[in-house]
């Protein structure tokens, strides 16, 4: 009898198998939109799919529910039912929200840019009648793609000259130079150790201490900039006392200080020197297995290119887009925004970094970005959903062979494995930003090929900002994340001094 109940449980589990469909939902599904990046969704599931999800949860649980007087699996159907409506009842409500979320985001025609922000609680699973639901959902916005052919474009183009490469030649080796205290006053490009305290109304409201800041043209903080900073540091001594006034942005991190004015005194401790390392054979070999100053000089040659591409794609990107978005005025989220700030400042590191550019000008640009996150945050979003649509439009996707390329070149510039690279944006969670990162390219190259160029000669950025990943006006309970945890070779404020 036995072997003939397993025969009839096998063939019946073979039929399910053959003809196994999934049944779609009978939904009612209304769709709001509060904005052109926002969904308000009510949704109604049917009493019929909550029975027949009902039956097919209490016909998984027969065979192994165990009920007092009964052995297992051998209880009534009735009785199982009653003893475990609970347990049945959150089950079968987790089910059907996952698959009516599932179906209609297949059903639906926007693109759905965040997860569905819904209280699962409040959904309640009725004895009689239709499970009722609602949730929000941030979209890309609907629009035409506008006609991106064609497109006239300005391109910066340089033939880099030796004294090109002199300067940037000093800009990499200096990180491998050796700070040495001097006692003479400090010089533009001397290093000054610092502690800093900064003030509203004399109240407290930021500190730092031992910061080794290189003295620039512009000292630049995450919410404010000092535009004359060595015009009065240059000629300061230990023992001496700069104060100046520092306007915060309107998106510092201190919400409380926006826009307002902060006294920031700096205690100067110590003056450095910096004395560059000689380019022998032994220096030029930890460098990167270089054997002759003119292989490291070609090297960096290559890598000016690399940042003048980047500069040209970041120059065609803003033409590109300042032509596409005229019809995107979209009002976007402020809390999609506030989410976005710190994926834009991760976007705009690992393109930096991947174009070869050193941690101090990494970290300029990063202070750039958060003092106008909104602004820059909107703009680079609304860039994003109009590269996306094209590349969509256009078939342009990511593969594996994308990936190790880019993850490559980040090792080079690091200096650590790819291996290792990989791990570390895995780990914190940036691989989905690497592909964005790379479909936009994509789709820029595309444009670009069939773009009509009027090119213009390309000035070399000049080192005249320092950058400090420091709030003047304190972080506030609004700071934006810092963009990634390892600043790589060079400790912000503290370069890495390797070789005498």
């Amino acid at each position: 009898m036995a072997k003939q109940d397993d025969a009839l449980t096998a063939e019946l589990e073979d039929g399910v198998e053959g003809e196994e469909e999934t049944q779609p939902l009978e939904l009612q599904v209304q769709v709001e939109s509060p904005s052109a990046c926002e969904r308000h969704i009510s949704v109604s599931v049917s009493r019929g799919d909550i029975d027949r999800y009902l039956d097919d949860a209490i016909g998984e649980m027969m065979p192994m529910a165990t009920v007092p007087g009964f052995r297992a699996g051998r209880a009534p159907r009735k009785l199982v039912e009653q003893r475990f409506k609970s347990e049945l009842g959150e089950q079968v409500k987790g089910k059907l929200l996952m698959d009516s979320l599932t179906q209609i985001s297949e059903e639906q025609k926007f693109a759905a840019i965040s997860d569905p922000d819904f209280d699962l609680e409040a959904v309640e699973l009725p004895d009689e009648g239709p499970m009722t639901f609602e949730f929000d959902v941030e979209v890309r916005p609907e629009f035409e793609l506008p006609e991106w052919r064609g497109l006239k474009l300005n391109r910066p183009v340089r033939e880099f000259s030796e004294a090109d490469i002199d300067e940037h030649l000093e800009g990499k080796i200096s990180r491998y130079g050796q700070l040495v205290p001097s006692d003479d006053p400090a010089a533009e490009g001397d290093y000054v150790t610092v502690n800093t305290v900064a003030r509203v109304d004399g109240e407290v409201v930021a500190r730092d201490e031992e910061r080794m800041v290189r003295v620039r043209p512009v000292l630049s903080f995450s919410d404010g900039r000092i535009e004359d900073f060595a015009k009065s540091m240059v000629g300061a001594k230990a023992g001496d006392k700069k104060t100046f006034s520092v306007k915060l942005t309107h998106d510092a991190p201190n919400a409380e200080l926006r826009g307002k004015e902060v006294e920031v005194e700096f205690d100067v401790l110590e003056v450095k020197k910096l004395k560059l390392p000689e380019l022998d054979e032994e220096f030029l070999g930890e460098l990167g297995g270089y054997k002759t100053e003119e292989e490291f000089r070609e090297a960096l040659k290559l890598n000016l290119s690399r940042q003048l591409e980047y500069e040209q794609g970041r120059i065609a990107r803003r033409q590109i887009t300042a032509l596409l978005v005229e019809s995107a005025d979209w009002e976007l989220p402020p809390g999609l925004l506030k989410r976005q700030s710190s994926r834009e400042l991760e976007r705009a590191v690992m393109e930096l970094r991947r174009a070869g550019f050193s941690e101090a000008a990494i970290r300029a640009r990063e202070n750039e970005l958060r003092q106008n996150s909104g602004a820059s945050t909107a703009a680079a979003l609304k860039e994003h959903f109009i590269l996306e649509r094209i590349a969509e439009d256009q078939n342009l996707d990511v593969d594996e062979g994308d990936y190790d390329a880019e993850i490559m070149l980040m090792s080079m510039q690091s200096g650590e494995s790819p291996r290792r690279v990989r791990a570390q944006l895995e780990k914190r969670g940036l691989m989905d930003i690497l592909r964005n990162q790379v479909i936009e390219r994509k789709v820029l190259e595309l444009v670009q090929s069939q773009a009509k160029f009027k090119d213009e000669p390309y000035e070399l950025p000049k080192n005249e900002v320092e950058a400090i990943p420091v709030a003047a006006g304190g972080r506030g309970a609004e700071a934006i994340p810092e963009a990634h945890e390892d600043q790589g070779p060079e400790e912000p404020g503290k370069p890495r001094y390797e070789k005498g």
